[in-house]
């Protein structure tokens, strides 16, 4: 037991936990209590017990005689029966100094340098807390106007962006959680073009997610294909009218070729604005799932669907009891919380909005035996959301009736409409990401489909380690088809479709993210947000070989459908990406051809190069590039610092690879292409300084030679350098795209925290 484990007593009665191994990991990664040293304080029921305290104790400030061990006990038995789990934040930080139980903010920035940069500081605070930001910069003048203070011109919003992007890589380098941003720019900007176009270069803006806010006279104008108002929000004077038809058609070729800008439909995001005349929503958190009011917080909480079955059928007593008890937890969490700014607590507390939502979707599918691109799964979905967003209401006004309406209540639509039926939370229901709260609670991610049915999980050693869904793993042994051999298929090739000896019936229940279409996706989406307040975070996966009309066919039956914003994702968008960029640069680099038949070059007894100091996780990292008297590369040596054994002992080895391909004619390019990115458990610096491994490093070494012999930057390697797809940074896993985010089931690792 971990050392003080013993000072903390849990009930008799409180329920144990079972963690799966993966979920164990992650707990003492991210969750559990740690000493300067770094060594574990807490069990993870012990972390549990320390929430639900925390939590249940904000019952006193309404009934001073509240027995709040019972209820305390009862927050604990809901997630430690996985039933529930509340935002990472509230796992993290409740009971300890921190106390900041939020995972979403909205700032507001104002066209002025006093706003811009309180909001940078205000962004810090909220990262270092473990928060996520939204922005709207729609308010910041376009660049080129006019600045009367200073008789200059505007630099417009996205050099503003840069800055917060610079402040997030700063502060995500010491916290528990990566920062991360979420920008919106209203498509009657007259810098949106720019806005679409700016992650076409991928060293750019690595902590923000990109959306476009799309208007309905937008919309409207595309249906006509006519032209609409660019509007200079410092005087609200119309720029200029531009064809809606062009501008969309530039957000469709961007998003399928790197995943970015999602829309947002701000103009129905409003529409269901509970609280108009506190004022206009702007902006959304980083995934776009919660719409939020300048200044204002929502916390989150999820259930896990897959264990609300019971004999083959949705178990509605108990899915209600939980989202009773939730609604409940969720609120209590609005009162204790520790809000990192005054202004957030008082807008906050004003409106008192929490976000309860589902994980364990497609389990719940697979336990009914319904394929997820079903009719049928759509018709479920619905059914699924409709109750629990009538009994969390049904909740909030039983909590209202006890404590008080939301603040903001009579100025509300819920006043205007019910002025004798007080609700306590201005909404209740959202659909995160759960990227890491469904790993602990061992179910599928949000209302995603299964994103595999097995899959390899490389650990210590380079030891290979399966993965296989539980579901499957117990179907197929019950139906006599299980073996290692078969797991080992299915994990090579993602999918069941292909297996024959698999009956087709299973084949189909358990599809997986890319067995469907995107239609089937959108129509899943749609039918949450029909019963979600918020909105949905999901991502529409498209394959590789997709094109920009499947885009827009998506994007259009995204707004058909009443979905409130889309993200998409085609597989492998961004490493086409990487190999397009920077094309139009190649003819300055000297070329060196591969010789047909590779013959190994003699040393010369003297060679010239130079030697590059780079800073990796090992320590100082020196590496010596030489070239023979024709400017080709021809050897490489590296030293680490003081490293010794593996580290060393593997430099080494690269070192005399990388020089063994050299002398044999392959031209540097390639190898930087093999090693670049590579991540391990010790990465150092931030932004273009950054490095992943002792492998990236020398990479980076060489990509530096490479601009100095040259004189230009090649893009593609840099872009590559910083892309944030492909492999997990932490452990080298997949990365899968899941509720606009990117996401590791293999540890945990989420790109939006």
């Amino acid at each position: 037991m971990p050392a003080k484990a013993a000072a903390e007593k849990l009930p008799a009665q409180a329920t144990k936990p079972k963690f799966s191994a993966n979920a164990l990991t992650v707990l003492k990664r991210r969750y559990l209590k740690k000493d300067a040293q770094g060594k574990v304080l807490e069990t993870p029921q012990q972390m549990l017990w320390r929430v639900a305290k925390t939590v249940a104790a904000a019952d006193t400030l309404y009934d001073s005689g509240a027995d709040v061990d019972s209820l305390a006990l009862t927050f604990y038995n809901l997630m430690a029966g996985l039933d529930f789990m509340p935002n990472s934040p509230t796992l993290m930080n409740a009971g300890r100094k921190l106390g900041q139980l939020s995972a979403c903010f909205v700032l507001p920035i104002e066209d002025s340098m006093p706003s811009i940069f309180e909001a940078v500081k205000q962004t810090a605070l909220i990262h270092q807390s473990g928060g996520g930001t939204g922005f709207s910069f729609s308010r910041i003048r376009p660049k080129n106007d006019v600045v009367h203070s200073t008789k200059g011109i505007s630099s417009g919003p996205l050099s503003f962006m840069s800055v917060f992007d610079c402040a997030t890589e700063t502060i995500k380098q010491g916290g528990t959680r990566r920062g991360a941003n979420m920008a919106i720019l209203r498509v009657d900007h007259p810098d949106i073009m720019d806005f679409i176009k700016v992650k076409s270069d991928l060293n750019v803006l690595h902590n923000f997610n990109l959306s476009v806010a799309i208007t309905d006279e937008f919309m409207r104008a595309l249906a006509e294909n006519g032209d609409y108002a660019l509007i200079n929000p410092r005087n609200g004077e119309i720029v200029k009218y531009q064809n809606a038809a062009k501008l969309f058609r530039q957000i469709v070729k961007q998003a399928w070729l790197s995943g970015e800008p999602g829309i947002v439909f701000i103009d129905r995001i409003n529409a269901d604005n509970p609280t108009p005349e506190a004022g206009e929503i702007e902006s959304t958190n980083p995934c776009g799932e919660q719409p939020l009011l300048p200044y204002e917080s929502c916390n989150l909480g999820s259930i896990n669907l897959a264990n609300m079955i019971k004999e083959g059928e949705v178990d509605w007593q108990r899915l209600g009891l939980v989202v009773e008890q939730a609604v409940h937890f969720l609120d209590n969490v609005v009162d204790i919380n520790k809000y990192p700014l005054p202004e957030i607590e008082r807008v906050t507390k004003l409106n008192r909005k929490i976000g309860l939502g589902v994980m364990g979707f497609a389990d719940l599918l697979i336990q009914l035996e319904i394929p997820y691109s079903s009719a049928e799964a759509v018709s479920k979905a619905e059914e699924v959301m409709r109750f629990i967003d009538q009994q969390a209401l049904k909740a909030s006004i039983i909590l209202g009736k006890a404590r008080g309406a939301f603040p903001n209540f009579p100025a509300s639509i819920y006043g205007r409409q019910e002025p004798n039926t007080p609700v306590r939370n201005a909404t209740r229901t959202t659909i995160a990401p759960t990227g890491t709260i469904s790993i602990l609670a061992g179910c599928s991610s949000g209302v995603e489909p299964l994103f595999a049915v097995a899959f390899l999980r490389r650990v210590m050693d380079n030891d290979e380690l399966f993965e296989v869904n539980p579901l499957f793993e117990q179907l197929a042994k019950n139906e006599d088809f299980y073996s290692h051999e078969l797991v080992r298929r299915i994990a090579h090739h993602g999918t069941l479709a292909n297996i024959e000896e698999i009956p087709e019936k299973y084949r189909r229940i358990f599809e997986t993210a890319h067995d469907i279409t995107p239609r089937n996706h959108l129509e899943i989406q749609a039918s949450f947000q029909r019963h979600t307040n918020n909105a949905v975070s999901k991502t529409i996966n498209f394959s590789h070989e997709a094109n920009e009309d499947d885009v827009r066919e998506a994007y259009m039956l995204a707004y058909e459908l009443g979905c409130k914003g889309v993200t998409i994702y085609r597989d492998g968008c961004r490493d086409n990406q990487v190999l397009n960029i920077g094309k139009t640069d190649k003819k300055a680099a000297p070329a060196q051809v591969l010789p047909q038949k590779p013959v190994k070059r003699d040393r010369p007894a003297m060679l010239s190069g130079c030697t590059y100091q780079m800073t990796s996780g090992c320590g100082p990292m020196y590496v010596t590039i030489n070239e023979d008297e024709e400017h080709r590369f021809f050897e490489l040596f590296n030293t680490v610092g003081k490293a010794g054994g593996c580290a060393a002992s593997q430099c080494e080895a690269i070192g005399r690879l990388v020089s063994l391909a050299w002398r044999s004619g392959m031209p540097p390019e390639p190898i930087v292409k093999q090693l670049i990115g590579i991540s391990c458990h010790k990465p150092s610096g931030f932004g273009e300084n950054k490095v992943t491994s002792c492998a990236d490093a020398i990479a980076q070494a060489i990509r530096r030679h490479l601009e100095r012999t040259n004189g230009h930057r090649d893009n593609s390697l840099v872009a590559q350098a910083n892309a944030m797809f492909g492999a997990c940074p932490e452990c080298g896993g997949v990365i899968e795209h899941e509720g606009g985010c990117c996401v590791c089931h293999a540890c945990g690792y989420s790109e939006c925290g």
